[in-house]
């Protein structure tokens, strides 16, 4: 599962067996299934048993691999794929080729997983496109939604003043929302010549994990079923995280 993405019809397969596990049997007749699987496989601070997706689960961990290259470019590996793959680009970049592996297959499928959590760390602004890139730390849209007037900046770096490495507010109020202007002001800024890096936006340390890649997706699953439901999102996240962390703390058969 970490190399390979596995037939949708396996992982389906993979499920079913988990449910009827639990679920179980009597008499070879399987007994009723009380919850639903997608309330099963929600994490359990939101109210679930905290079971895998398999097919979900499948797809965090080839974002592992796909980090892994991005981040150990160097490496055997990476340096095998990019000279078949992508030898004069990178690998957020590459494409499928004409004759792809399997395994450059899934890497890509995890790839796809690893962009939409990616965002750029700020520090000088030079190398982050303001409108192609994440590079906003919130939990919902990652760049900005658009411009409030035409012909607008192209990349961060146009928006700091590199004297007092302060944010130019009247150019930020000139082209952004405010929704969006007010998360920029906010990104702290610093001396430091680094160049600006990509990090894993779901965790604190910016370091890419499965558990929380699987989050995410679980995440954007629930979106999409509020969506189609016409279900507007709890937006009480934070409290009902906290009320679930308590009564599964209690003591219980």
């Amino acid at each position: 599962m970490g190399c390979f993405r596995l037939p949708r019809g396996l992982c389906q397969g993979i499920n079913v067996m988990i449910r009827k596990f639990w679920w179980g049997s009597k008499d070879g007749k399987r007994k009723t299934c009380w919850v639903s699987w997608e309330k099963m496989t929600q994490p359990k601070y939101l109210g679930g048993l905290g079971f895998k997706d398999i097919e979900m689960f499948n797809l965090a961990l080839l974002a592992r691999q796909a980090w892994r290259i991005m981040q150990n470019h160097e490496s055997l590996s990476a340096r095998i794929l990019k000279a078949i793959y992508f030898p004069n680009g990178n690998f957020l970049n590459a494409g499928l080729g004409s004759r792809p592996s399997q395994i450059w297959r899934a890497i890509l499928d995890g790839r796809d997983v690893l962009e939409q959590g990616l965002i750029r760390r700020i520090v000088n602004g030079e190398s982050t496109s303001i409108w192609e890139q994440n590079w906003l730390p919130r939990d919902y849209g990652l760049w900005p939604v658009a411009s409030k007037l035409p012909n607008p900046p192209k990349y961060v770096r146009e928006l700091i003043d590199h004297t007092s490495m302060q944010w130019k507010e009247d150019v930020i109020q000139k082209y952004f929302y405010e929704m969006d202007a007010r998360i920029i002001k906010n990104i702290p800024l610093s001396y430091c010549r680094q160049d600006c890096f990509w990090a894993w936006h779901y965790e604190r340390n910016g370091i890419f994990s499965v558990k929380s890649a699987y989050r995410m997706l679980v995440h954007i699953r629930n979106q999409r079923q509020d969506w189609l439901d016409s279900k507007p999102e709890n937006s009480d996240i934070e409290g009902n995280k906290k009320r679930w962390k308590l009564f599964w703390k209690v003591k219980l058969p």
